[in-house]
């Protein structure tokens, strides 16, 4: 893998938690399913573009961006996390895709500047940069003149209960670790509109726009596996162990997601309403 800047993320992610990405690939998949809808949909991805994926994870997206560039054109996904890239490049191999190409690389420093791609994309894969401004300003050399950078991000805890929901039972369970700084690198550190458009600014991007857009999530399985896999991955697990919770204190934060979600269950399977920032930008022509 090339240098990083971003070591935090790159161990955290090619550790347990990216472990466990991999080994829950189809629940994260469907769980995401709609915001990459909404994400590619707004980018409008065209054949025969050559297209950069940052953030790219298992695969999912470069999947679906393959299909829209067609063989004429080119997809390179970015991805700091060992074991999830590995899922990506054999989820590549398997579907036989000649125009993908996956890399290992920390997007804040990688040397992007041979690239000129017609567009820049990523489904929750810009957050968690060490630099944001610094991140930016080196993922926009990657874009051809007139070339489009857009990306969704979380737009923060009180109307995204799919991470409201856990972070609350998990604290009245187990007690709060400190709070966080809210643009530390992480999930939430992009729900202020202005400070975003203020980075994709000072990178050198034109014509920025930012939009809130509403998707419900579409978790797989019963309402009952919904609540296990909320209650057992992301931010309640992370509170549970940094509070050196216990197996029972899982099971009653599972049990409580149950009784919370039974709002989203659906006659279409459990549906979590979601508030996402979508971002855009040029490069200059």
């Amino acid at each position: 893998m090339s240098k990083i800047a971003n070591t935090d993320q790159a161990e955290y992610w090619s550790g347990p938690s990216g472990e466990k990405w991999v080994q829950k690939q189809d629940m994260f998949d469907a769980l995401m399913t709609p915001v990459l809808e909404v994400l590619l949909a707004r980018a409008g991805i065209k054949a025969g573009q050559k297209v950069l994926d940052i953030g790219c994870g298992t695969g999912a997206s470069l999947l679906q961006l393959a299909g829209f560039v067609g063989p004429s054109g080119h997809v390179t996904g970015v991805d700091v996390s060992t074991p999830m890239l590995a899922m990506a490049r054999a989820r590549v191999e398997t579907a036989e895709l000649d125009n993908v190409t996956c890399i290992e690389a920390d997007a804040q420093v990688y040397d992007f500047g041979s690239m000129a791609v017609d567009q820049i994309v990523s489904r929750f894969g810009v957050m968690f940069f060490e630099d944001p401004y610094a991140a930016f300003a080196n993922i926009a050399k990657a874009l051809a003149p007139g070339g489009k950078m857009t990306f969704i991000t979380w737009a923060g805890l009180p109307e995204n209960p799919w991470f409201r929901l856990p972070i609350e039972f998990a604290k009245a369970r187990v007690g709060s670790p400190p709070p966080p700084d809210p643009r530390a690198p992480g999930p939430m550190a992009f729900s202020e509109q202005d400070y975003v458009t203020d980075i994709l600014i000072q990178a050198g991007f034109r014509d920025v726009t930012a939009e809130t857009v509403h998707p419900s999530l579409s978790p797989l399985g019963t309402l009952s596996d919904v609540a296990d896999f909320a209650g057992r991955e992301g931010p309640a697990s992370r509170i549970v162990n940094d509070m050196g919770g216990s197996d029972d204190d899982v099971l009653a934060i599972v049990s409580d997601l149950e009784n919370a979600m039974r709002d989203f269950d659906t006659s279409d399977g459990v549906r979590v309403p979601a508030k996402l920032n979508l971002f855009s930008g040029s490069a200059a022509d």
